[in-house]
């Protein structure tokens, strides 16, 4: 199947009419777009742009051969024309299928909010799934590999999609629950449609992207269905410096957001009587996505080295019971339509932890934040505070733990993001203890950094690369 991206962006197109915001001033050339609609080998097209027979004619296409018109969510952005010759457009019930003269076969799939998803089958056996704006697989899911009515999200024996074309930076978790259903995987070239004015065009769209295995296209590329893409080499282990209030935790889950079954580990744990430091806990929770399981602890090496996703369970500040595990988010298919009409194996018996996702059972992403205070806890279990006790003892029991810690991350198979402070570039500490950590979260963060495939800088909310 040969795919033209007529438009890519979000139904009121980049930049948006009027808006005078710097992603929308900035929105030019190929980072210009126009509302997203699909022309699939000159004989179907799913949904309309503005001036769709000259969208396709700078394409190189013709909408001369088209025999069936699909939309996929009702339209909230500027007139749309049917051109002259062109049938009128229709949707198809959710779990329904068309079957078409030419031999593409369309399934349409429920999502949980308005619109439908469509499944497009070619004639050679070729699938791509569409789904409209701001849309989410509903009953397949929750990114933890099993649906909300108990069921799990696999494919039933069809496996990956070839093409997969959503709106990834609205809805990060919408490709969290293709993988964690099998519907995704490393092969699957993931493209970015309904791009909108959130993210910066240019630069900071194609990192974003690329940090979650997708790209974005100009409208008017043309995508052959199952051709082989160079997908983003997606590095195992990253570490996110900033400074207080930088950007560096947001940044961190970011990376996470499209990938099931994330561990989020907690290093701060809860701090009796302090009222600040349990909002900072509360909007770190409440930013989190509702799949997430949640481990407090301090205990690094063992996650680092877990076998199997039981591993985490029997340790210290296990998810089960703890504060901060979240119940199903409010926008996921257990809020939506719960039929998830349509969708292949939602109805099936619920798999094992990893089963379906193309990965291992132990290779459950850890999100790590942060180990400024993994190394304070150390700190207080050595005695490093204390002249006395660093120099009888201590500095040599906090280099134990920290070589530990870091030869745990060279050898892990899991996916790592680990967050930290940059303290070295402030006001000298006043005191003794003070310089000391500095200095010791200074070591800390560049061995473990050696160790890294990626290390970001972030600065007043923008990502800055120095690895990777």
């Amino acid at each position: 199947m040969d795919v033209t991206l007529l438009g890519t962006g979000a139904p009121q197109g980049l930049p948006r009419p009027g808006c005078p915001c710097a992603a929308c001033a900035t929105a030019v050339g190929d980072e210009a777009r126009a509302a997203t609609a699909l022309l699939v080998d000159g004989v179907l097209l799913i949904d309309l742009t503005p001036g769709p027979a000259f969208a396709a004619a700078r394409a190189g296409r013709s909408l001369a051969g088209v025999r069936q018109v699909l939309l996929s969510h009702p339209h909230d952005g500027p007139a749309m024309e049917v051109p002259a010759g062109l049938p009128q457009p229709g949707r198809v019930a959710d779990g329904r299928e068309l079957a078409l003269l030419d031999g593409h076969r369309v399934r349409a799939l429920a999502v949980d909010g308005p619109g439908t998803g469509y499944e497009i089958s070619g004639a050679d056996g070729e699938r791509l799934l569409y789904l409209p704006p701001g849309a989410a697989p509903a009953g397949l899911g929750n990114g933890t590999g099993r649906t909300a009515g108990g069921g799990a999200g696999g494919q039933g024996g069809a496996g990956p999609y070839d093409l997969v074309l959503l709106d990834v930076l609205a809805r990060p978790d919408a490709l969290a629950r293709l993988r964690a259903g099998g519907l995704v995987d490393a092969a699957t070239d993931v493209v970015a449609v309904h791009v909108d004015h959130d993210v910066p065009p240019g630069p900071e769209l194609h990192r974003r992207l690329a940090a979650v295995g997708a790209r974005a296209v100009a409208d008017g590329s043309s995508l052959v269905v199952g051709e082989y893409h160079a997908v983003p080499d997606l590095p195992r282990r990253t570490l996110v410096l900033g400074g207080a209030r930088s950007g560096k935790s947001l940044e961190a889950e970011r990376r996470l957001a499209a990938f099931p079954d994330v561990v989020y580990v907690a290093t701060g744990g809860t701090r009796d009587g302090d009222e600040d430091w349990a909002q900072r806990v509360s909007l770190h929770r409440e930013r989190r996505p509702g799949s997430w399981r949640t481990v407090e602890t301090c205990d690094l090496v063992p996650l680092l080295e877990a076998a199997r996703p039981g591993r985490e369970a029997g340790k210290p500040g296990s998810e089960a019971g703890e504060p901060g595990k979240e119940a199903a988010a409010p926008g996921t298919e257990a809020a939506g339509r719960g039929a998830g009409a349509g969708w292949p194996g939602a109805e099936a018996a619920e798999p094992a932890a990893g089963a379906g996702t193309g990965r291992p059972a132990d290779a459950s992403p850890l999100l790590i934040d942060c180990l400024a205070l993994w190394l304070t806890h150390v700190m207080d279990e050595v005695g490093a505070w204390d002249d006395a006790t660093w120099e009888a003892g201590g500095r040599r029991a906090l280099r134990e733990r920290t070589d530990a810690l870091v030869a745990a991350v060279r050898a892990t198979r899991r996916t790592v993001v680990a967050v930290s402070n940059e303290v070295g570039s402030g006001v000298v500490p006043a005191t003794p203890a003070g310089r000391r950590f500095r200095d010791e979260l200074g070591r800390l963060n560049a061995a473990f950094a050696a160790e890294c495939e990626q290390v970001l800088l972030v600065v007043a909310g923008q990502a800055l690369a120095l690895r990777g």
